[in-house]
Formats: structure tokens, sequence, C-alpha cells
């Protein structure tokens, strides 16, 4: 009979939000396939948890998830958990799911604290309708990836949600300023539910003007305001443009195409074949 996959949450940095489910999952389960297996001792020493841990995250080979899969399919049950917050969201736990569910292997969710939510439900900008964009492509490779998901971003209605590290911020602010203008608001959420935890909210331009004069310490959440309603006619170039950010995530020329003209009115054909030129 097959063991239970539970995708449990952690906190993201206040220990005394971890749920009391968690800990007992935590103590009964075989095994913990986490993230970092330094962080999670930590965590686990710190509730006088004992349970064995192995290595899950972006540096394990497909044989690795195979074989925690295996452990799950022959009886064991097994916690997986990311170094805070809710495992497999812009995490690599999600292949491990994935597998499970594809080996018809139990999933069950052990909700925990995550700080998407957690900064959307503080920043002061719209909460009913978001998008998620975790790290914004940082590798020099990733150039065009990076200014394709910006374009994006700068239409996008609803209110935007990016993950930050403090050394790459003001790169990010920089290009954010570039693309989106300086009177766009968003909401600096940084270091949540810690000792020095903040939340900022202005325009920007304001930002970078701040950014500059103070160092980044800590762990971003930026929650950007959506883009403004707007009464100018579309043009070919911007369909085009967004077209190509499609394109950066995998779709095909075809669909790109035909998403784009759907959400701007611009021909299918004409954005075909501009995107067809250019590639």
């Amino acid at each position: 009979m097959s063991g239970t996959l539970y995708v449990t949450g952690t906190p993201i940095g206040n220990l005394e939000d971890i749920t009391m489910r968690a800990l007992r999952i935590l103590g009964e389960v075989d095994f913990i396939a986490a993230e970092d297996t330094r962080v999670t001792r930590g965590l686990l020493s710190h509730f006088d948890i004992h349970t064995p841990l192995t290595a899950c995250n972006e540096h394990s080979t497909p044989q690795v998830y195979e074989s925690i899969a295996d452990r799950i399919a022959s009886g064991e049950n097994c916690a997986i958990v990311t170094d805070a917050g809710m495992p497999c969201i812009s995490d690599p736990g999600e292949k491990l799911v994935r597998l499970c569910r594809e080996r018809g292997i139990p999933v069950e969710a052990v909700p925990g604290p995550s700080a998407v939510v957690t900064a959307l439900s503080v920043s002061g900008g719209s909460t009913a309708h978001f998008a998620f964009y975790a790290f914004l492509p940082a590798d020099k490779k990733q150039k065009k990836q990076r200014e394709a998901l910006l374009t994006e971003l700068s239409r996008e209605r609803k209110t935007c949600v990016l993950y930050e590290a403090p050394h790459k911020l003001r790169t990010t602010l920089g290009d954010l300023l570039r693309v989106l203008g300086g009177e766009r608001r968003l909401s600096f959420c940084r270091e949540l539910t810690k000792l020095h935890e903040e939340v900022l909210r202005m325009t920007l331009a304001e930002a970078v003007e701040y950014y500059t004069e103070h160092e980044p310490r800590g762990e971003f959440v930026l929650v950007i305001d959506g883009a403004p309603e707007e009464s100018d006619h579309i043009t070919l170039e911007d369909a085009v443009a967004l077209a190509q950010s499609y394109l950066a995530q995998g779709m095909s020329t075809t669909a790109a195409a035909k998403l784009a003209a759907k959400e701007t009115g611009v021909g299918k054909q004409e954005i075909y074949k501009a995107c067809a030129e250019r590639n």
C-alpha cells in the first residue's frame, strides 16, 4: 500500500507561525524531503523533532526524485518542505508533486505561511486579483526573457508580486522604472514576520531615490500596482511586444500571436508575420 506525500508549510520567519498539524506530520512521517537539510534541521531541532532528512532541491537529479517517489510508493510517508513558507510555489518541490500525481501516489496539503499572500495582505494595494512572477530571470543569458517579462508586467492590469534579493534590488528597481515609469506605486514588504519586518509604499521614482540612499537589507516581496486603464490606441508594435513575451515563456508563434490578438484587438496574421520576421 502506498504512503502519502505531505506538502507541508513552514514559517517564513517567526517560528510561532508553524501549525500544530505541521508539527505532528513532521514528527510522524518516515522521512522529510527538504530544500536545504541544514535549514530544516534547525527548525526540527527547535521543536525537538528527529525525523530523518533527505535533500530535494534544484540540484537534485531526476533519479533523486524517482527514489523519493519509490519510497513513498512502497509505503513510507514523506513530508516535503522548503526553507520557508509553502513548498512547490516557485520551488523545485513541484517536480516531486507532479511525479507523485503521475504515479497515483496520494498527495496532501498541510497549509502554512506563504510570503506571497502575507505580503499582499499588508501591502495596502488591491488584492482582489494578482499575478505572481516570483524572481525575474537574472542571468545575463536570460536578458531576453527578463525584458519580455518586464514588458508583460508593464501591461498587466492585476497587482503583480515579485520576490527579490537585497543585492539585486537596485538593479531591478532601475529596470522597473525604465519599463513601468516613475508614477507606478508599489509596496516593499521586507523581512516578513521577522524582528525587523517593514512595509513601505511609494512610487517607483521615490523607491529608486530611497534605495539609493538606504542599503537594501533582508529578503523583499514587491507588490506592484497593476497597469492603469488606458484609452490610447494599441499599436502593432505593442501587440508584437506582448506576443514576444509569450514566446519567451515557451509558446509557439501561432499560439502567442493568437493570444496577443485576443488581448489587443490587433490582427493575428499581422502579429504572426511580425514575430516570424524577428525570430
